[in-house]
């Protein structure tokens, strides 16, 4: 029985293959997700962003997700859930992410309005923050092209038949990951940018609960053309952990066989610093990270008895380095608010 999908191991059964890059049938359940995401940022000239399209078909709507980097440390950003009746593309909200040519070609568009936040914090409080803060008008156009081999895909059973999901631990039935490069236009009120840059992407489909992960850290890392990395550990409430992911050397994947993520914080235990290990079959690797501007966003689910669930992810910008290289990224943190804490702060293996 497989937990979740977005690990994948030296040894496991992985199909990938190029339809998988489009949209898949929707299983027969409530909480069916099918997700794109990618990300991108301009060393240069400090600009980034992130952009993802959830289709929740089965609940009639679409997860829309804008988020922006800016060179002077303010944040743009924008949540809708645009309402959907199939699971034909992605497409909603304004956003839409069309495949050119599986594995090597992509573009990510978006046109309407983003939350301009000179406090990118002011965002825990959503409500406040789009009363208190000015809706510009932004349009991207990104053309990405994959610079890597896939990783990841459906996990089969040796027999080559679907596995079976922990359905209280679940996250996805598939997943698969992309490093890239992307260049085009990022427009925000009368800032116009033409960015260049590095990224990553990933896709995934199968039931998902943003609260059936207790917590993890996410690490998707871009150095150059032939250097990043993808880091990941993650936790149970019972202690148990996991960790993989893999490291770009060369045009070539190393799966990750192990490693750690030891971070440091600020006073409201926001990501401010990390210390990266990770071992793989060819060697290990060091690498440190430094915040650069970090956004807080949160999911929150009601159950039937009329319990809120809630879920505090926060997206950092980060920069990274790994000997004389510097590298830049995301650096998002998931973890359950229990008793209005993160779950993280009270785990001491919560690495």
């Amino acid at each position: 029985m497989v937990k979740h999908a977005f690990i994948t191991k030296p040894g496991d059964n992985v199909r990938m293959e190029p339809q998988d890059e489009y949209t898949h049938p929707p299983e027969d359940l409530i909480n069916f997700n099918e997700s794109a995401y990618y990300n991108i940022y301009d060393g240069e000239q400090k600009v980034g962003g992130w952009f993802r399209i959830g289709n929740r078909v089965n609940e009639g709507y679409a997860e829309v997700s804008i988020c922006l980097y800016f060179p002077d440390g303010t944040a743009g950003f924008m949540f809708k859930k645009a309402q959907i009746s199939t699971n034909d593309a992605f497409e909603a909200g304004g956003a839409r992410f069309d495949i050119i040519e599986p594995y090597k070609k992509l573009h990510v568009s978006y046109d309407g309005d983003i939350l301009v936040m000179a406090d990118p914090q002011a965002l825990l409080n959503p409500s406040k923050a789009f009363k208190e803060n000015p809706k510009l008008p932004c349009s991207v156009e990104l053309d990405y092209t994959g610079v890597s081999p896939m990783y990841g895909g459906e996990h089969l059973k040796a027999d080559g038949t679907p596995i079976e999901l922990d359905m209280e631990h679940a996250l996805a039935r598939a997943h698969f990951e992309q490093h890239v490069k992307a260049e085009g236009t990022i427009t925000v009120g009368d800032n116009t940018w033409t960015i260049s840059g590095y990224g990553l992407r990933d896709h995934s489909w199968g039931p998902r609960y943003w609260q059936n992960i207790y917590w993890y850290r996410w690490l998707p890392i871009s150095f150059d053309e032939n250097f990043g990395a993808m880091v990941m550990t993650t936790g149970t409430a019972d202690g148990e952990l996991d960790c993989g992911g893999m490291i770009l050397n060369k045009g070539e994947y190393e799966l990750i066989t192990d490693c750690t993520v030891d971070s440091e914080w600020d006073e409201d235990f926001n990501q401010t610093s990390m210390r990266i290990w990770a071992k793989t079959e060819k060697g290990e690797y060091e690498i440190t990270g430094k915040v650069i501007t970090l956004v807080p966003v949160r999911n929150r689910r009601q159950l039937d008895n009329g319990e809120w669930l809630h879920t505090r992810i926060t997206e950092a910008m980060t920069e990274f380095r790994y000997k004389d290289k510097v590298g830049y990224g995301l650096s998002e943190y998931c973890d359950q608010i229990i008793d209005g804490e993160p779950v993280g702060k009270t785990i001491p293996a919560a690495r």
